[in-house]
């Protein structure tokens, strides 16, 4: 009997177990998930600063000449003090002197030999920088199962970390069964078609961070399905597709069950990729997929990515979805829960017009996907839906004006 898609990922999320953890540079950890907890251990900034180029000044001065014969520069030690009637030329990311209580712009002054005249109106604290403002000791800066982002980085460096502690790159192994298929480096020869399967999931996979090995097709025979089998059995993660439905050649999911798979779950009410599979052989976590590019694909993002991001440790695990508007009309057969594809220009979803569980087009053109329950027979022009993004990017093909008013 087939399970729920909602039922299927609960299996998921409770059976998915996080990898080791590794300690690697900074510099190399960008969307790498991180392993504990980090503590601030310096103060950001470290000392009080000048926020520009201007002079340190006292603020009970403002509107009066003051004479100005020191500077100091960013790297300096503050040593001189400012006081009554007197300032500092101080350029930006100088320490500010003792007795200092504002900065006021170099532009703001007019100068007269080593006297300046200040403004009036001069505000406390104005263009200083405080020790800690940004970061204090002790501040929490990262946790177990955030994502490194590229500005993540700059957070490291600033605290003086050379390298961090991260989740390692879970190891899957990807290939496909049927004696039709050929590798799409390969000359077809009669009845042959190529493998759009495997190639793509190696790159979804690796997109994922994963560490990824493409294993050879596999004839259609459990002898041979097995002996393929044993050669990924040191993955986390096992990922094939072809050979699980109910043909006389669909011997995969026998195959692995021989190979002593525990099975979660054989079927999901899914349209397209019904006989979507998931198990376990020892520590190897198993997904046979369907033969079908489209219906792979989909399960592919629906079961596999947030079965990765769980392996990874990564908090953020779970489907996110973009509330958007349907911008056409689109008749659904209804009966049971079914994916469309569609495109999405960060406004509305246009399903895509064909999409059969065969076709490969609609894999490069998605940029998203929206799950429907059984009851649906259609969706509405601007009719609201959440669409799970796919492999989405935010840039546009045309310009936009992205300024608010």
């Amino acid at each position: 009997m087939a399970i729920s898609i909602l039922d299927a990922l609960e299996i998921i999320y409770q059976e998915a177990k996080t990898v080791s953890s590794e300690i690697i540079p900074i510099e190399s950890a960008v969307d790498r998930i991180v392993a504990r907890e980090y503590l601030a251990t310096l103060n950001l900034p470290r000392f009080d600063n000048s926020a520009m180029d201007g002079y340190a000044i006292k603020c009970r001065d403002e509107g009066k000449r003051v004479i100005c014969k020191d500077v100091i520069y960013a790297g300096d030690k503050a040593l001189d003090s400012v006081s009554i009637g007197s300032a500092i030329k101080i350029m930006t990311g100088a320490p500010i002197p003792r007795g200092a209580d504002s900065v006021v712009p170099i532009e703001n002054v007019r100068h007269q030999g080593e006297w300046i005249e200040l403004p009036s109106n001069i505000k406390e604290s104005s263009n200083i920088r405080f020790e800690g403002e940004d970061i204090r000791i002790g501040d929490r800066l990262l946790g177990r199962g955030e994502s490194i982002k590229p500005y993540t980085i700059a957070l490291l460096a600033s605290q003086g970390m050379s390298h961090i502690e991260v989740y390692r790159k879970p190891r899957v192994a990807v290939f496909s069964t049927g004696n039709e298929l050929a590798h799409h480096y390969e000359t077809l020869h009669e009845a042959q078609l190529y493998n759009s399967n495997a190639p793509a999931f190696v790159a979804r996979a690796k997109a994922l961070g994963c560490d990824v090995s493409y294993v050879s097709a596999s004839a259609d025979s459990i002898e041979a399905i097995k002996q393929t089998i044993a050669q990924t059995l040191h993955c986390d993660l096992i990922i094939t597709s072809g050979g699980v439905s109910v043909g006389d050649r669909d011997f995969t999911k026998e195959a692995f069950k021989q190979m002593g798979m525990e099975v979660f779950f054989e079927k999901v009410d899914i349209k397209p990729g019904k006989p979507t599979t998931f198990g376990k052989i020892d520590t190897s976590f198993v997904v046979n997929l369907p033969g079908n590019p489209l219906a792979s694909a989909v399960n592919f993002e629906i079961f596999i990515k947030p079965l990765i991001l769980h392996i990874q440790g990564a908090l953020s695990c779970y489907h996110g979805v973009i509330h958007t508007l349907v911008d056409t009309k689109c008749n659904i057969k209804g009966g049971q829960y079914s994916v469309l594809l569609g495109q999405y220009d960060g406004m509305s979803f246009t399903p895509l017009s064909k999409q059969s569980p065969g076709m490969v087009l609609p894999l490069h053109l998605a940029d998203g996907m929206v799950v429907v329950a059984p009851e649906v027979t259609h969706l509405k022009h601007s009719q609201s839906v959440k669409m799970i993004p796919i492999t989405l990017s935010q840039h546009a093909s045309k310009k936009i004006n992205f300024i608010n008013h």
